[in-house]
Parts: structure tokens; sequence; C-alpha cells
């Protein structure tokens, strides 16, 4: 059986604050937000990504700006932006303090996340939209690898791979899907999706339920429904079967890694 492999890498934006940002508070980065961009760039400034789409709110914009200047292969590669990569849009609530979003659920006789606000997302709603971004990536990749029929032999095989054991915690699995010397075939493509914290928590939960997601055994489920912090990173795996016939299996190498924010200050 052939496979194609499709890595993704997923950022999350958020803007360090106490307030609901979502959708409708186009706020930029804040000074440290800046940094903890800057330190993903370097983070991730050997790996050649053959796709970065970005949610095309300011924060990512200037989040995605911050991680090609740094790279080696990348820094005049084009960003698509989309706007189904926004953040949960949360109605009323947006640009209040968490605490008054948190009342309001408390008064509906709801908890957060669960609770939508009036003119918000569900959480339903929330996922559609990333099953659908999802989807529709999943087909862009497959319709390109089968246009090129040279495809393995020019797909950003043994440098990336080194790149992707390099750099992020691989298991002994994930370390022989990357494996040169083992016969299968290398990346079709490598993508780099910059979104919010809300968002990726519910991709996490498609991935989870509806994909059947393979995640790391010592992966708690409260690690799982976590929001990540500013650049967290989350990397899937994907393997399709040649022709793109059937869901793909999914691998999570890690979720919301933030080992490069070590050195970043904060901000008082």
């Amino acid at each position: 059986m052939i496979f194609i492999c499709i890595r993704y890498i997923y950022l999350n934006i958020i803007v360090p604050s106490l307030n609901t940002a979502g959708q409708g508070i186009d706020e930029p980065l804040s000074e440290t937000g800046f940094k903890q961009a800057a330190a993903a760039g370097i983070f991730l400034k050997d790996v050649k990504f053959t796709h970065v789409f970005s949610s095309d709110l300011t924060r990512t914009k200037q989040t995605v700006h911050g991680i090609l200047e740094k790279s080696k292969f990348c820094k005049d590669m084009t960003v698509k932006y989309d706007s189904r990569l926004r953040e949960r849009k949360y109605g009323v609530a947006e640009g209040r303090p968490l605490s008054e979003l948190r009342a309001m659920a408390k008064a509906a006789g709801e908890e957060c996340p669960a609770f939508t606000p009036p003119g918000g997302e569900t959480l339903d709603q929330l996922k559609r939209r990333g099953k659908d971004f999802f989807e529709f990536l999943c087909q862009l990749i497959l319709k390109e690898a089968g246009q090129n029929e040279q495809f393995s032999q020019e797909a950003p095989s043994s440098c990336l791979e080194s790149s992707l054991a390099e750099i992020f915690p691989l298991g002994k699995n994930c370390a022989s899907t990357f494996n040169s010397d083992s016969g299968t075939p290398g990346l079709a493509a490598s993508v780099l999706v910059v979104s919010h914290g809300a968002y990726i928590r519910s991709l996490l939960d498609y991935f989870l339920t509806d994909l059947k997601c393979s995640f790391p055994a010592t992966l708690s489920r409260s690690e799982l429904t976590s929001v990540s912090p500013n650049t967290g990173m989350t990397v899937f795996i994907l393997n399709f079967e040649k022709g793109g016939k059937g869901r793909p299996t999914a691998q999570c190498v890690c979720v919301n890694l933030q080992g490069h924010l070590a050195g970043v200050n904060k901000t008082p």
C-alpha cells in the first residue's frame, strides 16, 4: 500500500491578556508576543515549508511574519490567509474580561467553554469550520501530489525529515516513518498553520473523536483540552492512500510544545 504523508504544524496565537479577543477584537501582538513569534521562528528556521496558512487576524499575520523572517528557506514564501482559521466568535462577550464570560455562563447554568454567548459561535459550529478547512487543505495537497508524477523525487524528503526528527520529540514509530532508508515514501507536504487557542482545541477534538488520531501515550485528557500557550506547537503526521481514498490515518507527535519559549522574557 502506498501512502502520501503530510506533516502539519499548528501554532496557537493568542493575545496575552485577560480579555476574550475572539474575532471582533483584532488586536496586534504585545511586545512579548513579538518575542515569542521570533522564538518560534528560530526554532523552526531549518524547516522548509511547502505551504503556510494563517488566520487573517492581525496577531496571526504578525506572528507568521515573525516566523518566516527567521527561516533559512521560507523568507519569501507566500502566506495564504484564511478566515476559516479565525478564533472562535464570542459574540457579546468579545473584548470583555474572561471573568464576565464565566459569570455569563454560570448565570445560564453552563460552564466554559461549552457556553455560547449571544451572537457567539457554538463549539459544533467551530468544529465544522475547522473540519472544512482541514478537508480543503488535504484535498489541495493530494491534488498537487497527483499532478506531480515525479513527486517522490521532488518532495521535501530527507532534509525535512531529518530536521523534523531533530527538533520534535518523535517516538520510535514516528521516527521510522521518516527514515529515508525504510522504503517509506517521503513527505508530500510540510504545512505550517497559524491559528488560535479555542480553534486549535476544537480541532484537537475533531482529530481525537472523528479521525481517531493516535496521541502520545503520556498525554492526559486535560492536556488535550487545555489552551495552548502563545506560539505553542502541535504537530500531526497524516497518511493517505494513494489517490486520497478514505480518511487519513493521523498521528500526533506533540501537543502545545513550548520549549522554544524558555528564554523569552515576559513583560510585567
